[in-house]
């Protein structure tokens, strides 16, 4: 029983296995991770995909996605890719380089969206390998540094918070709030709850006057999203684990740990 994509756009999941860098997580899409990085990524790999407008490799016999085309494919509904899976790469003359036992590698990490070895490979200079089927329901990212991923969630809470409500101007037009990133000592902090996986509840969020509260409840370990929706469904009427507060007027976020 699927949700409809929309539905997945109010509720974030984020579990974060420390050992194996990667992060699993629902609710945060692939033109939302393109925006935080907007800029900084490298060339994408395409392990799995549907974009036709790649460029095709003759040494791996794989497609990927120049720098420049990055934008076009944020712009896609790579939802309805299904399987969409990449590592990035510094530049192409390094695809030409890897062995077959590498390749291998990387077509397994499309396949089974699992790593043979941690899959960070000097040739490439990746900092990501992201795996993810029906984008943004099942997603499944590597992080060289954690610190990627926590700039990522700063920016898409925030992103993702100015969406939800919009404002009506003097003149009854509904404008989008801007709200600033939500600060990495904050969420460096929900750290522990992280790694037990919790969700962040736009959809619960309280709206008061002078400020917003979004509850975060800690959830556990989920790879199947059916499952981690119906925990979210029976823990979202019990008291949440901690609360992420915006100051309306000093235009600050502050984390309450209950």
């Amino acid at each position: 029983m699927k949700k409809h994509h929309q539905d997945i756009r109010d509720l974030i999941y984020v579990h974060l296995n420390q050992t194996d860098q990667y992060v699993m997580s629902y609710g945060i899409e692939f033109d939302e991770f393109a925006a935080a990085f907007s800029g900084s990524l490298n060339h994408l790999l395409l392990l799995k995909h549907r974009f036709d407008d790649a460029d095709f490799n003759m040494h791996t016999l794989l497609e990927y996605c120049p720098e420049d085309r990055i934008n076009k494919l944020a712009g896609e509904d790579v939802y309805s890719y299904g399987d969409f899976c990449w590592i990035d790469f510094i530049e192409e003359e390094v695809l030409n380089e890897l062995s077959g036992q590498e390749l291998a590698e990387l077509l397994y990490l499309g396949h089974q969206k699992h790593h043979l070895k941690l899959p960070f490979y000097n040739k490439l200079g990746n900092r990501f390998v992201y795996l993810a089927h029906d984008d943004g329901w099942f997603n499944k990212i590597y992080y060289r540094s954690f610190k990627d991923f926590f700039h990522l969630l700063s920016e898409v809470v925030a992103g993702k918070v100015g969406e939800l409500k919009k404002e009506k101007s003097i003149l009854g037009i509904r404008k989008k709030r801007i709200y600033p990133p939500v600060n990495k000592e904050i969420l460096l902090s929900l750290t522990p709850f992280i790694k037990e996986g919790i969700c962040i509840s736009l959809r619960d969020a309280d709206h008061q006057r002078g400020r917003l509260e979004i509850p975060i409840w800690v959830i556990g370990d989920f790879a199947n999203m059916d499952d981690m929706y119906e925990e979210y469904e029976n823990l979202s009427n019990k008291p949440y684990h901690a609360k992420l507060i915006f100051d309306k007027k000093t235009k600050e976020w502050k984390l309450n740990v209950i």
